[in-house]
């Protein structure tokens, strides 16, 4: 076999669209608010599921979507850093101007921006929205008028404009962004009869909902979208799906059992399918090397997320060796009264405390299905991850 160059897999990023599956209904619903912009509706949309559910993939399937099927300009942008609403304009504006470039209308945008342009790269080959920050003030405060103004200059061109806000999480605890997103629709709404444009705010079910307590009129005006996990179908086409792109086929045992580990989260899928890749040797994925990949696949999310949110946050050495009790056997379920009876007295005492901290840092959540005092992990690579933890401390020790 030749020396392989490049997963198809992109762990920490959206899914390419080309291995995009699944939310069939879903993509459905948001381009059917999306095509009534066309006709000159504002929409307003609010994407929300839980972390590493794919939302982003679906944005950004969305975006191509709509672009390529119904002449829309669409932009997608990531506001993981923004902490300002100048900062959220300029990325906007910013993204608008690169995906003019090259366009049919890219001269009258060019005329629209002005001096504000700033050419970058060898022989000017990209393009950034720079302007001073008063004038940065100034489109904060007459955003509707800016991008009403933007839309005259491609209307002969494109139907409608598409602008998805991702990851809106920091600003969503700021009732300046409440408060002006709700101006921003107040506006478009008294002032404008023909305002082709359709907003997607993107963010977690909390900040949904904390946006609603900063500002309670608000969440009325979304189209509120929620997104589950992927059915086992689903996660099965995409592994297929990918490893086929790559030249390498996948049997059924090892599918299975990363369909499994997967536990329907496009976050775990890219991350188990990454790490599988890189360990099978001979263009077939069989058992071994599914195995090698979720273990090597639960050490990464380990490090990602389970180190900074449980074993940072619990300090405590009686947490860390309940912590450590939890993962034997290797299980995602287990019960209060199992664990308990494997812990010594101190242990007992803060056992309840325990249990209360890992629901608050979405570890595991109850089990209802399996009766009182029953709990499970949040995905399969937690309890995986927190079980090589252990065989680790054991023989450190």
């Amino acid at each position: 076999m030749n020396e392989k160059e490049y997963s198809p897999f992109t762990p920490g990023s959206p899914v390419p669209v080309d291995l995009f599956v699944g939310r069939s209904g879903q993509i459905k619903e948001v381009i059917r608010y999306i095509n009534q912009t066309t006709s000159g509706k504002q929409e307003n949309i609010f994407l929300t599921g839980d972390r590493g559910i794919g939302k982003s993939s679906l944005a950004a399937f969305i975006k191509q979507y709509v672009s390529d099927q119904h002449n829309i300009l669409a932009i997608h942008v990531f506001l993981g850093r923004a902490k300002t609403l100048e900062e959220l304009v300029r990325q906007v504006f910013d993204q608008l101007l690169k995906a003019s470039k090259g366009q049919k209308w890219f001269d009258n945008i060019v005329k629209f921006f002005g001096k504000h342009i700033q050419q970058v790269g060898l022989f000017g080959i990209s393009v950034n929205f720079s302007p001073h920050e008063k004038d940065l003030k100034k489109v904060v405060s007459n955003f509707p008028e800016a991008l009403y103004n933007l839309i005259d200059k491609i209307k002969n061109e494109k139907n409608a404009l598409f602008i998805a806000l991702d990851d809106i999480n920091g600003l969503a605890d700021k009732v300046e962004f409440a408060n002006w997103y709700k101006s921003f629709v107040d506006e478009v709404a008294t002032r404008y009869k023909n305002f082709p444009v359709s907003v997607m705010l993107i963010g977690l079910p909390e900040k949904k909902d904390r946006l609603a307590i900063l500002q309670p009129s608000l969440m009325r005006i979304f189209r509120v979208v929620e997104i589950e996990k992927l059915s086992d179908k689903e996660v099965e086409d995409f592994f297929v799906k990918a490893f086929t792109q790559a030249d390498i086929y996948i049997n059924s045992d090892a599918l299975k059992l990363m369909v499994k580990y997967s536990s329907g989260l496009p976050l775990l899928m890219q991350e188990i399918g990454d790490a599988t890749f890189w360990a099978e040797s001979d263009e077939v994925v069989a058992k071994k090397d599914a195995l090698k990949g979720i273990v090597s696949a639960a050490e990464r999310i380990g490090k990602k997320y389970l180190d900074p949110k449980v074993y940072r946050a619990l300090r405590s050495e009686r947490y860390r060796s309940i912590l450590r009790k939890l993962g034997e056997p290797l299980s995602r379920y287990f019960t209060k009264a199992q664990v308990e009876s494997r812990l010594n007295d101190n242990e007992k005492g803060v056992f309840h405390n325990f249990l209360k901290r890992l629901r608050d840092l979405g570890i595991i959540e109850s089990d209802l299905e399996r009766g009182r005092g029953a709990y499970r992990f949040i995905n399969e690579l937690y309890p995986v991850y927190i079980w090589l933890e252990s065989e680790l401390y054991s023989k450190e020790k």
